[in-house]
């Protein structure tokens, strides 16, 4: 019998096999802290949605950006610029959303 693990990894690895579900995980995270302004909770989201796309590793090699970079941005107790923007965004009635860049099923339907 295997051994459960805790929630995080099986998070993790749900959203590694379902793209669609981890875009909304993520979208889901990003308006819990547009409401509440949570932003520890949002970066533990951003973490999880990170790990379960292939880690900070993978987004480096992705991106040509140090790892160092990420892991600063994702485990910092202070995100100013993402606080800023929440704040001036609010002032102008606005928020941010998270969608894939591409419609995954219209490239699953022209694969057939």
């Amino acid at each position: 019998m295997r051994e459960m693990g805790n929630w995080r990894e099986y998070q993790i690895e749900r959203l590694a096999n379902d793209r669609e579900a981890a875009i909304d995980y993520l979208q889901l995270t990003l308006e819990e802290y547009l409401i509440d302004g949570d932003l520890p909770f949002f970066l533990m989201g951003l973490r999880t949605f990170v790990e379960s796309q292939g880690g900070v590793s993978e987004l480096s090699k992705r991106t040509n950006i140090a790892p160092e970079i990420f892991l600063e941005m994702l485990f910092s107790k202070n995100a100013p610029r993402l606080d800023m923007l929440r704040t001036m965004l609010n002032a102008l009635e606005c928020q941010l959303f998270v969608k894939p860049m591409t419609d995954t099923r219209a490239n699953l339907e022209t694969a057939d």
